[in-house]
């Protein structure tokens, strides 16, 4: 009997990078999921984002475990494509019991201004707020919704340095906006005891991480920055002197907080960081 065993996860973003993670991690410890991603580019986004046959990867990642999967391509900005897209998982899965609102871009750098701000703030927050609406009609009492924050939502002069334009801004917006929101909404459900976290990563090693408007924000200096010039600087995230976190790493955060072992666990920000939060906001002394 695995951790998770027999619970059905909705999982956005779930193609490739932390989502596909968290799909197959919960798979393993015995989770049935539910896996949505838009498959499509986004124009203020300066790399490509996942495509149908990614997600195909994911399902057959999962059924490798031995678990059910349902797929759907749904843009998480657009609540009825996603609400018919958990409808019908829950209807070929039988139930819902917990949902990971991965789904997220990073528009930095963009040449589209103000609708780079606007796609950040409308997939990144209103994402969230769009998922958690869709899963909760079918949410028992004692279920569990996550949603993927950043470090960049508890640490000012991230992305919201005015070099990487408006799409930075709304970045940051955006993840403070989905941190407060889980504080109040974990308040909101508290007497069903369904259990309401975020998990705010520093640096992953996904595409978002791996793309050239990320180097550029690494490496202003620069002209064409390459991973290997942006490397050098991506331990200024963390204090423990790695580059980056892996998306496996994250996905262990979400298994304990949507296992029974994390019961009593809600409205936390859980920072998987390794200690980019100390640095980047140190701990005043008290007298």
């Amino acid at each position: 009997m695995g951790r998770v065993q027999d619970k059905v996860v909705l999982i956005t973003g779930a193609a490739r990078g932390q989502g596909r993670a968290h799909a197959l991690r919960l798979a393993e410890e015995g989770a049935d999921i539910i896996a949505v991603d838009i498959c499509a580019d986004i124009g203020s986004v300066g790399y490509a984002l996942a495509r149908t046959e990614d997600l195909d990867e994911t399902a057959d990642g999962v059924k490798k475990f031995g678990r059910r999967v349902v797929t759907a391509t749904a843009d998480v900005r657009d609540p009825a494509a996603l609400r018919a897209a958990v409808a019908a998982g829950v209807a070929e899965l039988g139930h819902l019991d917990a949902v990971i609102a991965q789904a997220g871009i990073a528009p930095l750098g963009s040449t589209q201004g103000a609708q780079a701000f606007l796609d950040a703030v409308t997939v990144d927050f209103n994402g969230v707020v769009h998922a958690v609406d869709a899963a909760l009609p079918h949410l028992p009492d004692g279920g569990a919704i996550i949603a993927t924050g950043s470090l960049a939502a508890l640490a000012p002069a991230t992305t919201d340095n005015p070099a990487l334009g408006p799409g930075g801004l709304g970045y940051s917006f955006a993840k403070r906006t989905v941190a407060s929101f889980v504080h109040d909404l974990a308040t909101v459900l508290a007497p069903r005891r369904i259990r309401v976290n975020a998990i705010h990563p520093t640096n992953c090693n996904t595409a978002m991480l791996n793309s050239e408007p990320m180097y550029r924000a690494f490496r202003p200096d620069l002209d064409a920055p390459t991973r290997e010039d942006a490397l050098a600087t991506f331990p200024a995230m963390t204090a423990m002197g790695n580059p980056y976190v892996e998306p496996e790493d994250v996905a262990e955060a979400a298994l304990f907080l949507i296992s029974d072992a994390a019961r009593h666990i809600t409205g936390m920000q859980m920072r998987v960081d390794s200690g980019g939060y100390l640095i980047k906001r140190p701990q005043l002394p008290t007298f």
